[in-house]
């Protein structure tokens, strides 16, 4: 196992970040919180002479894109069914037919904007998001672009999202999405209609540009794997969740509940509990009760988790069991993944290391002591990035031999 040079010689390095996305056609279609950068998988990729590319946690699939539009076959995995349908409409093989197709819906949509509106979405809060006149707005665009057919649909949908996002209050200037105060712009008719019209050039302009060819997304459980038992694969590139109890869910629920992939706040505990490193409403209140059922602990968890279990005496033993079933899923997962890679390929996991009370969590060190274990040779650990501020946080690559 090597880890290259000394940590103190990693910056934060923006360009293997979601901001290198940002200007990357459909890669930086939605600026979505658990995005990586493209460029990871690319230099992966041009190293791997693999046509068979797999990322059991898809996201808002970056793994998939990057090898479709390298002509290699691209599949990915993911749990939550907004980026499901976000990733599946990333790789669609569009083109110049469909691009003109979906200029003409735009027209079609401005000239019956408000004539059917949509009931705002039942988001807790949602007066943090946006004003009583904004929110009004977003409800007659989204009813008149429901009307449009069903490709046309799903590419107005995106650049709604964006829209939405531009005229809400919440603030990406961390990796955390943080409010401001909700405003209503000056003339939001006019502006407001402007920027979709920004927003619609800038997804058409990364559809023109199709992969070489189509990828796939399903939706399933990184921890069974079902969808694709039986199929086989020459290399996973994947970014996993971290267990720093950041809940992805939290940052989606505005994308999910205006594209009707979410109804209720429960739903969303549920999601969460089910994905790794989950903490999201109902995921906190079970794993107050959780154990451990399977397997033994990575070596390292065993001296490390009544640490953490100590250092704070209301919330010490919640995160103790956070981190133990974190890896415990992580073990699950690695078992159902194994028999799926081909011999003589190879796993690629970008993974962050996190904090709790000071007592640092290796995730790096973890991941591939449960690689090794789960019968993948040669762990290797490679620093990519100095995360923030905090000197302890790094992102790190870890990569092992099927």
């Amino acid at each position: 196992m090597a880890t290259g040079r000394r940590r103190a010689d990693f910056g934060q390095r923006s360009d293997l970040t979601f901001k290198d996305n940002a200007a990357a056609g459909r890669h930086g279609w939605l600026r979505l919180t658990p995005a990586y950068s493209r460029r990871i998988v690319e230099t992966l990729l041009d190293a791997h002479v693999a046509p068979r590319v797999l990322d059991p946690f898809s996201g808002s699939s970056t793994t998939p894109l990057a090898a479709a539009m390298r002509g290699r076959d691209a599949t990915g995995v993911e749990l939550n069914p907004f980026l499901v349908w976000f990733g599946s409409v990333k790789l669609r093989r569009l083109g110049r037919q469909v691009v003109t197709r979906c200029e003409l819906a735009l027209e079609r949509v401005m000239g019956r904007f408000g004539e059917d509106p949509v009931l705002p979405p039942p988001i807790h809060k949602i007066e943090r998001w946006w004003t009583p006149p904004v929110l009004a707005w977003l409800c007659a665009l989204k009813g008149a672009i429901d009307a449009e057919s069903a490709l046309s649909r799903d590419l107005l949908t995106i650049a709604f999202c964006r829209t939405m996002m531009a005229l809400s209050s919440a603030s990406f200037g961390h990796v955390s999405m943080s409010f401001g105060d909700a405003r209503t712009p000056d003339d939001l008719e006019g502006a407001a209609t402007a920027q979709f019209r920004v927003d619609v050039a800038h997804v058409l302009a990364g559809a023109s540009a199709s992969p070489k060819r189509p990828g796939r997304v399903h939706r399933g459980d990184a921890r069974t794997l079902l969808p694709i038992q039986g199929e086989q694969f020459d290399v996973v590139v994947t970014s996993p969740p971290y267990p720093n109890r950041m809940s992805y869910i939290r940052e989606l629920r505005p994308y999910m509940y205006w594209t009707g992939h979410l109804q209720a706040a429960k739903q969303a505990g549920e999601l969460d509990w089910k994905a790794i490193g989950g903490t999201w409403g109902v995921a906190t209140s079970r794993l107050a009760k959780w154990t451990r059922s399977t397997g033994a602990r990575p070596t390292s968890l065993e001296s490390l988790l009544p640490k953490i279990a100590v250092a704070h005496p209301k919330n010490g033993p919640l995160l103790a069991a956070y981190v133990d079933r974190y890896f415990e899923d992580a073990a699950t997962h690695l078992a159902a993944l194994r028999p799926l890679i081909a011999q003589g390929g190879s796993i690629h996991y970008v993974v962050g290391n996190s904090s709790f009370y000071g007592e640092l969590v290796p995730a790096e060190a973890l991941w591939a002591e449960l690689m090794e274990a789960a019968g993948f040779k040669s762990p290797e650990v490679t620093i990519l990035r100095k995360r923030n501020s905090n000197k302890k946080l790094y992102e790190f690559q870890v990569s092992a031999d099927a």
